[in-house]
């Protein structure tokens, strides 16, 4: 812990800071050298290093060692980084660059440019082992990109090598002195860099850990199970290599001993180095060779050692430590090196006790050190400078350097001088070195003497070249024959050739030019001597050229030896073309057209077509022409060529064969200039659409078909919707004028925004508005008012949902945005309404828009006269008089006088009821209405009707009423008669009434029976008709005509009138009555009434009304098959709505009957179940325990039927079990110890798949063995389910694979699921988990076996073809420890039924006791147990 404390200063930054160890007591104190006042300390790396601020400089301490730095820094916002993994220095990163400070230095060490900030990508060795010779040592490693390494030489400041490597460098360090970097890169290769030599050498692969020893130049480092040392690092190849069972994760040393600490497990072993080694690396590093020595001496000899002798060997040299030299020469066995330096050191030794001092600056000393490195140059030169020249030749001498020791005799004028020639060449004679003591006798002058020691030597060409040099020697004949055979036999034959021709022997020396291919001397000498054989000759120079592939050289000699064919080979092998040409016009055309053809596929290749062309014509290869035109595309020039020597039904074969070829290459242009040149660019237009290039088809069909153009543009828009390639398809669209099926295009795929650009860009001018209109509605809510609002539509938009009856979304746009359009909206909605009949509705919202009166308009309208009224009275009481007024004129019209005078008087219109009246000539109300209310005008009433009734006469209502008065008091009663019943005024029905009464009263009580007959069945039928049933019954019950007062009582629907009529008078027209009320009932649909009557004809009416629940309950409670019926019925009804669940639910509370005509039923439900999404789950127990209680009632029905053992029984018996299997896994499903029965029962349905859907069974099953760790078979069964998503998308099971299956009750032909009954989301998960175990490949694609080596949840062993039980828990086939029940077929396995039952009693979850009562409830009663369901 540090305790900071200021002092100086009073304000908030102190000019000195006292640092405190409170662990240790000691302090430091932190003080700018330029007075600045420091204002921010830090204590960071580990609480060692110390950071402090100014507002120029920054301050930086090692708190351990006391050495504090502060340098110059201009403030960046506090974002430097500081690293002090280096003792010695602070690298301090900064926005891409470093700066090193060296602790104790208030100078900056360096700064450069880097990215790469990390620790193990830089290395910084500050004066870290002295070195003789050597003041500072300060170096910097560092990544200037991540394949390039700069290092710097931090003292001078320059860059002293900069190393670029092919790959990504991740790790680099110098070594303690900075000679060497060692650095690896991503690849694990570990490379050695000699920073003075700028040599790189790859020293290790797969280098997984690389460390320096410290304090030293050995190396450490592990390649897989080996470590490597470097104990001299000098000679990279000589490496030290052990085996290692671990990993190297460190470096000890101390104690005198270096270890490698290696993790082996969970132990940590330590293996030691040679500590020698490393000494001696030291020693030399310090320049102490004797120590070095003395070191090795102590090791036996081993490629290390030797390699350690050398270095010590060359160092000891260099540093003229003669005597440790010799010694590492003898160590390594260089005897003469040995001896040499000893003979030296004697010298040496010699001269220091003469003369004192080393004696290694004596002159014999240097010169043999001179000598010993091999540069006798600078031994001569250190002789001759002490004028010891007898020593310098005597040193030439004993290496038998003759020449230099001549040399040197001549420079110095040596009387020894004659005597040392004499040496030297009888040196040569002992020697046996001929030619040099020849090439000594030729420099004295002595040609005969040189000629006999080269041909001594076996070098007569020497020989040859001094004779032809000098006359004399070529007189005499015996040397010069001598000579030649030598030359002859060395085979020489141009040099003897050339003698024989200056001895002038023309034939020899001819014969020897051409055996020695000197054809060039041979012609010419042949010119001169045989002009006969120059012909000859020159074929043979020919080919002779030929055979050293001077083809080109050659062409002309074969020219001058008249060889054609030979001249034209040679033209074409040396690629002369224009010369072969020139050569084969000149030929005949049999020889010339065999070579045309290879020179014209010269001018071919390089595009000169025309040439080409001419020189295939001309060696009769017209075909190649045409074939070299259309291969490079020159189409119009090969059609051309061909129609010309070809028929044209063959060029077009021949263009079409072609064009088809250049389809198959992909080389579609080509292919289509083909088809186009011979007139079939229908072809080119099939062959563009098969390979889905639209661009082209559609240039071609608007070149060739501009008729179709468009037809096609709307073809591929089509085509390329269907593919998904929305762009291109909206290009065709648009090129066809189909905007709108572009705009619909991007609708369907949602992509609104090109539907809307496209509309407005294309459409007309309110297209775009339309899109706009339909996409906000797309979005709803507040996105919608935002989109509209961007795009300025707002308003229009809400006056088209309004004009399109869109109102929910009128509304919500008014709500948000533009509540003062609200009422337009209501008003809009509510005429909708009104339009649409619903009334009470559009009230509503008539008054929610402020406008009453339309309501009252409504409903006056509708003659909805009560309603006007109410709203009138609530909401506008001004239009009180004009609903009044309305509702007048409709009771006018129905002639309803009274009804209307009343509603006239309350709305105090009497004038109106006056007007009406006299409009129906009831001119006695309307006299009464005036003397009533409007007494004034009486006076003026009563004269117009006087006028009214003077025009009518007897002929108005008043008067034939009052004329069949008339005639009643007269006693005329068959005229009043007749007079009452001409009455015929609907707008009083009273007043009818009152006549047809009188006429009926008086026909009965006056007039003959007959008379009275026809009276009262002219009468009766009228009063009927204005609703007087009751009086219409009473007259004919006056006449005793009983069927039609029932018919009239019927009509009046007064039906127990009707009933106790026909019992009272006439009991035949009981049934009558009864059968009319029951149709009545019927129509009426008072079914309630009508089950007391007919109760099969009131369930078929609740059934067509749609009360099921009331016929369900009726029919309960009538006989079994009647309410089956209709039970079936409602299912059917339940099902087709989508009720399955419901449907079910009604077979549970009523049974399932073993009639034949529900089955289709029972398997709908069924399969709606098992299809039915979220039934993998606990919570679905109950409704699977439905299903699986309604098939075993079936079932069991099915047993007492007819239909026992039928394959449809065997089917229900299937399903049971299937229903049984879902309903025990989502029992298992909610106790965790049950998690693999789950998983098992998953599985046990696959065998089931012909009643299941194939897909959801393999994904419930793969995904319950996923979770139970069954990664095979999860694997198995899900890659399974992907391939029938596939097949589901596809539509067909033909691609399926079956392989995984064989030999396994898994079955394979299984009903094509009509649909995915997996989510797309869980579906994109199953074939992620899948495709990533697909990579691992760590699981084996088989499925488990068992002992039978079948898989190992089929029942049937593929082998033996025995069929095993299945669990009754788990499904999967009992083999051993079966638990049976009563009931034959029904067994468990014993291991499965022991942990179903401890999970019952350790859980108590009802949902398993409810299986284990089914069981015993199927099975005839559980294994004698003592389990009881409580």
């Amino acid at each position: 812990m540090w305790d900071l404390a200021s002092l100086g200063s009073s304000d908030s930054s102190p000019a000195k800071v006292i640092v405190k160890n409170l662990s240790s007591g000691t302090r430091v104190v932190l003080k700018s050298h330029y007075g600045y006042e420091v204002e921010e300390v830090k204590i960071l790396g580990k609480e060692r290093y110390l950071v402090a601020h100014t507002s120029d400089t920054l301050l930086l301490g090692d708190l351990n060692t006391n050495r504090l730095s502060e340098v110059a820094w201009q403030g960046s916002g506090g974002n430097e980084k500081y690293f002090f993994e280096n003792e010695n220095v602070c690298m301090i990163f900064n926005a891409g660059e470093l700066t090193l400070v060296e602790y104790g230095s208030n100078d900056t060490l360096g700064s450069v440019r880097t990215e790469f900030m990390n620790p193990h990508l830089i290395s910084v060795r500050i004066n870290e082992r002295r070195q003789r010779g050597t003041e500072d040592n300060k170096k910097l490693a560092y990544l200037v990109d991540i394949k390039t390494i700069a290092i710097v030489d931090l003292i001078g400041g320059y860059n002293i090598g900069t190393i670029s490597h092919e790959s990504r460098v991740d790790w680099l360090e110098l070594n303690e002195t900075g000679h060497k970097l060692l650095f690896r890169d991503r690849k694990l290769r570990l490379h050695l860099y000699d920073i003075e030599s700028c040599s790189k050498t790859m020293i290790l692969n797969f280098c997984s850990y690389v460390q320096w020893v410290p304090g030293s130049d050995v190396l450490v480092a592990q390649n897989r199970n080996n470590l490597c040392v470097w104990y001299n690092i000098e000679a990279p190849e000589r490496v030290t290599m052990s085996s290692i069972r671990g990993d190297v994760v460190g470096l000890e040393r101390g104690g005198g001993k270096t270890e490698v600490m290696v993790t082996e497990g969970v132990t940590t072993v330590a293996y030691t180095l040679d500590e020698g080694l490393i000494e001696f690396g030291t020693a030399i590093d310090d320049g102490n060779y004797t120590r070095a020595a003395a070191f090795l001496e102590t090791l036996e000899m081993t490629p290390e050692t030797e390699a350690m002798w050398k270095t010590l060997s060359k160092l000891s040299l260099e540093a003229r430590q003669l005597h440790i030299a010799e010694r590492c020469f003898s160590a390594l066995g260089h005897v003469a090196k040995a001896r040499f330096l000893r003979e030296t050191n004697e010298i040496a030794d010699q001269v220091s006790r003469e003369y004192g001092g080393e004696g290694t600056d004596f002159y014999q000393v240097r010169a043999r050190l001179a000598m010993l490195e091999k540069n006798y140059k600078l031994a001569e030169m250190i002789f001759l400078e002490q004028n010891a020249v007898e020593e310098a030749m005597d040193m030439y001498q004993q290496l038998h350097r003759w020449d230099e020791c001549i040399a040197v005799a001549e420079a110095k004028g040596h009387p020894a001088l004659e005597k040392l020639r004499q040496g030297y060449y009888q040196w040569l004679m002992d020697t046996q070195q001929e030619e040099r003591a020849g090439e000594l006798q030729e420099s004295q002058g002595d040609g005969l003497a040189a000629i006999s020691l080269y041909l001594k030597a076996g070098l007569p060409a020497k020989a040859a070249r001094l004779v032809l040099t000098r006359e004399e020697l070529l007189a005499t004949t015996e040397l010069v024959e001598h000579i030649t055979a030598a030359l002859i036999k060395s085979e020489l034959y141009e040099r003897a050739g050339d003698l024989f021709e200056k001895i002038r022997n023309p034939q020899r020396a001819l014969e020897c030019y051409c055996k020695g291919n000197a054809f060039m001397k041979a012609v010419e000498l042949a010119r001169l001597a045989f002009p006969v054989e120059v012909v000859r000759l020159e074929e043979a120079w020919g080919d002779h050229l030929v055979q050293q592939k001077q083809l080109d050289a050659a062409i002309n000699h074969y020219i001058e030896a008249r060889c054609s064919i030979k001249a034209i080979e040679a033209a074409l092998g040396a690629r002369q073309w224009k010369k072969a040409i020139y050569i084969l016009d000149l030929q005949d055309q049999n020889t010339a057209s065999k070579y045309y053809p290879r020179v014209a596929q010269h001018y071919a290749s390089l595009q000169e077509y025309e040439i080409a062309e001419e020189l295939y014509t001309k060696g009769d290869r017209t075909k190649d022409a045409i074939d070299m035109y259309t291969q490079a595309g020159r189409w119009e020039q090969a059609h051309k060529l061909a129609m010309k020597c070809m028929r044209p039904e063959d060029v077009s074969v021949l263009y079409i064969t072609q064009a088809q070829e250049m389809e198959k290459q992909g080389k579609y242009r080509e292919a289509e200039r083909l088809y186009v040149t011979v007139e079939e660019p229908d072809l080119a237009i099939t062959m563009f659409k098969k390979h889905k290039l639209y661009d082209d088809m559609i240039r071609l069909v608007g070149k060739h078909h501009p008729d179709l153009l468009s037809d096609t543009h709307l073809h591929l828009g089509k085509e390329l919707e269907a593919e998904g390639r929305l762009q291109e398809a909206e290009y065709h669209y648009l090129e066809a004028q189909e905007w709108k099926a572009t705009v619909n295009m991007y609708r369907s795929n949602g992509l609104w925004e090109e539907a809307y650009r496209v509309a407005k860009a294309h459409g007309g001018a309110n297209a775009h508005k339309h899109v706009a209109y339909l996409w906000a509605k797309s979005l709803g809510g507040e996105a919608a008012v935002r989109l509209l609002s961007k795009l300025g539509l707002l308003e229009a938009a809400l006056d088209h949902a309004a004009d399109n009856c869109s109102f929910e979304f009128a509304f919500e746009l008014s709500r948000l945005a533009l509540k003062h359009k609200t009422p337009e909206i209501h008003l809009r909605y509510a005429m909708y309404l009104e339009d649409e009949g619903k009334f009470e509705e559009a009230e509503a919202e008539f008054i929610r828009a402020g406008k009453p009166k339309e309501a009252v308009l409504m409903f006056v309208h509708n003659q909805d006269w009560e309603a006007a009224q109410r709203v009138a009275e609530a909401h506008d009481p001004d239009s009180v008089a004009e609903v009044l007024v309305g509702q007048a004129r409709g009771a006018l019209e129905e002639k309803d006088f009274q009804k209307a005078e009343g509603l006239l008087l309350r709305a105090q219109r009497p004038g109106l009821a006056l007007n009406y009246y006299k409009e129906a000539g009831l001119w006695s109300d309307a006299l009464r209405i005036c003397k009533d209310y409007m007494p004034g005008q009486l006076e003026a009433l009563q004269e117009e009707y006087e006028r009214e009734a003077t025009k009518k006469g007897a002929r108005g209502m008043e008067g034939l009423v009052e004329q069949a008065r008339q005639w009643e008091q007269a006693g005329e009663y068959s005229r009043a008669v007749d007079c009452y019943l001409k009455v015929r005024d609907a707008g009083s029905s009273s007043l009818v009434e009152k006549c047809w009464m009188k006429a009926a009263e008086l026909s009965i009580k006056f007039l003959p029976p007959q008379r009275s007959l026809e009276v009262v069945r002219a009468v009766g039928p009228q009063l009927i008709g204005i609703g007087k049933h009751s009086a219409a019954a009473e007259l004919y019950l006056n006449l005793d005509l009983v069927k039609e007062a029932i018919d009239a009582f019927i009509e009046g629907e007064e039906w127990n009138k009707a009933k106790r009529v026909a019992k009272e008078l006439d009991p035949r027209y009981e049934d009558y009555v009864d059968q009319h009320y029951k149709e009545f009932l019927k129509n009426q649909g008072k079914v309630d009434s009508l089950v007391g009557v007919d109760v099969v004809a009131a369930l078929d009416l609740y059934v067509e009304q749609g009360q099921w629940d009331k016929c369900i309950e009726t029919a309960t409670k009538q006989n079994y098959k009647i309410l089956h019926k209709y039970v079936a019925l409602y299912a059917t009804h339940l099902i087709r709505e989508g009720g399955c669940a419901q449907a079910l639910a009604l077979y549970v509370q009523h049974g399932a009957p073993a009639n034949p005509q529900n089955f289709n039923i029972y398997r709908r439900i069924f399969t709606d179940m098992v299809s039915s999404p979220g039934t993998n789950s606990a919570e679905a127990y109950h409704n699977w325990a439905d299903l699986r209680d309604v098939l075993f009632n079936l079932c069991e029905n099915l047993v007492k039927s007819s239909e026992a053992n039928s394959p449809a029984h065997e089917e229900f018996e299937t399903m049971l079990l299937i229903a049984h299997y879902y309903a025990t896994r989502s029992a298992a499903q909610s106790i965790k110890q049950l998690e693999t029965v789950a998983a098992r029962l998953s599985v046990s349905l696959l065998r089931h798949t012909q009643l299941l859907p194939a897909d959801k069974a393999f994904y419930e099953a793969g995904i319950a063995a996923k979770a139970v760790g069954w990664e095979n078979m999860a694997f198995i069964f899900l890659n399974r389910f992907l391939d029938l998503t596939d097949a589901i998308e596809e539509g067909t099971l033909d691609a399926l694979d079956h392989s995984d299956f064989q030999d396994t009750d898994i079955p394979f032909e299984v009903p094509l699921p009509a649909k995915q009954h997996v989510p797309e989301a869980q579906r994109e998960e199953v074939r992620d988990w899948v495709l990533t175990v697909s990579m691992d490949q760590r699981l084996e694609q088989v499925l488990p076996r068992d002992e039978r080596g079948v898989y190992e949840a089929s029942l049937v062993a593929a082998s033996t073809g025995v069929r095993a039980l299945p669990c009754l828990i788990t499904g999967y086939p009992i083999l051993r420890n079966k638990i049976e029940f009563k009931r034959p077929g029904k067994a468990a396995n014993k291991d499965n039924w022991n942990k179903f039952l401890m999970a019952i009693k350790t859980s108590h979850s009802p949902v398993c006791q409810d299986v284990l009562k089914f069981i015993s409830q199927w099975c005839g009663g559980l294994p004698s147990t003592s389990f009881s369901f409580q």
